[in-house]
């Protein structure tokens, strides 16, 4: 395995993330328990889960993905061998059903931590993200900033970052990230931290793939100037880069077949870029899966790679990508595709 460190911290995190979000749903508590055990002994350190977890949320799994861990940590008793992080959910006018504060008042901020804290069978998570910006802006698959005078979002940053340090000083978190955020937000956060003395982010939870590149856009050069790298989530795009629905061995179970709302995944122009990658790795000797996932990892602004599976036998492919290096050749040849085909999959 290889590591990297966390921003400003002496935390050094797999360069694979352990993701979560099909735990509770997709997959047994008995599945998660042995992803878990199997990415431990691999060297993966760092796993990420959220509130919200399993995914699609509901009402009725929500928080299962954050027991599922918590069982495990009783269980094993190895919390101390694991970098931890979690996330609190912002608004959104399809979850009315959760804690009945969705927003990142100081309130909510503490009765979300104190709730994933119990879930999770621990006393401190060692990251703390924001899961999505609660004002409107470009995100989940929107490409086009559209500015709304009717958001009735109130500037909170100031509040939601001295959340953070009471929450830091109490040690229930220790560091804090954000998700799903733009350049405006993450240079607010920072300039905020720089000029009162709050936490800094530490690093940025957004989408990134071969298929959704717009990370490099605006937010790749602060990442690397700033020390607060991205963990990359949905680098497969939800599976579609395993080749799998171009080959005809998708099973109706599979994410983007049972779940028929995340269609940026599986639009036309999203098919066609895929193909022509799947082209470039059956070329070189390589599965598209791993070729994808190592195009992730050799980024220079990544601190880790948020992989997820639903399978044993997906797991083990996608940590052992760590180990696959893209040669110049390749990388052109991917650039090539990305040029006539930039991000389909937003």
């Amino acid at each position: 395995m290889k590591y990297s460190t966390l921003g400003n911290t002496d935390l050094k995190v797999s360069k694979i993330c352990l993701g979560t979000m099909t735990w509770g749903q997709q997959n047994t508590e008995e599945e998660g328990h042995e992803q878990m055990n199997y990415a431990l002994e691999n060297g993966v350190n760092f796993w990420d889960t959220a509130e919200l977890y399993s995914i699609p949320p509901s009402p009725e799994t929500y928080g299962a993905t954050e027991k599922i861990i918590g069982t495990w940590f009783k269980k094993t008793g190895k919390r101390d061998q694991v970098i931890l992080a979690s996330k609190i959910a912002g608004p959104s006018p399809n979850i009315t059903w959760m804690r009945g504060q969705n927003n990142f008042s100081r309130k909510a901020v503490f009765h979300a931590i104190e709730g994933s804290l119990k879930r999770l069978q621990t006393d401190y998570v060692d990251l703390y993200q924001l899961h999505w910006p609660e004002r409107r802006t470009n995100y989940f698959g929107v490409k086009e900033y559209r500015h709304s005078k009717s958001d009735p979002w109130q500037d909170n940053f100031l509040e939601i970052l001295e959340a953070m340090k009471d929450l830091i000083k109490e040690g229930k978190i220790r560091h804090f990230g954000i998700s799903n955020e733009t350049p405006w937000g993450f240079s607010k956060f920072l300039h905020l931290s720089e000029t009162a003395d709050l936490p800094r982010v530490m690093s940025v939870q957004n989408p990134y793939s071969l298929l959704n590149r717009t990370y490099e856009i605006g937010m790749a050069e602060m990442s690397i100037r700033e020390n607060a790298g991205l963990l990359a989530y949905s680098p497969m795009a939800f599976g579609m880069l395993s080749g799998k629905y171009h080959k005809g061995t998708d099973k109706p179970e599979d994410r983007i077949n049972q779940f028929k709302s995340y269609t940026r995944y599986s639009s036309v122009q999203t098919k066609s870029a895929t193909g022509l990658y799947l082209e470039i790795a059956e070329k070189n000797g390589l599965s598209l899966a791993q070729m994808s996932l190592a195009f992730v990892n050799q980024q220079p602004f990544l601190t880790s790679n948020i992989i997820g599976a639903t399978s044993m036998e997906q797991l083990k492919e996608n940590i052992d990508s760590i180990n696959v290096e893209l040669s110049k050749d390749i990388l052109k040849e991917i650039q090539s595709v990305h040029v006539t085909h930039s991000n389909p999959a937003p």
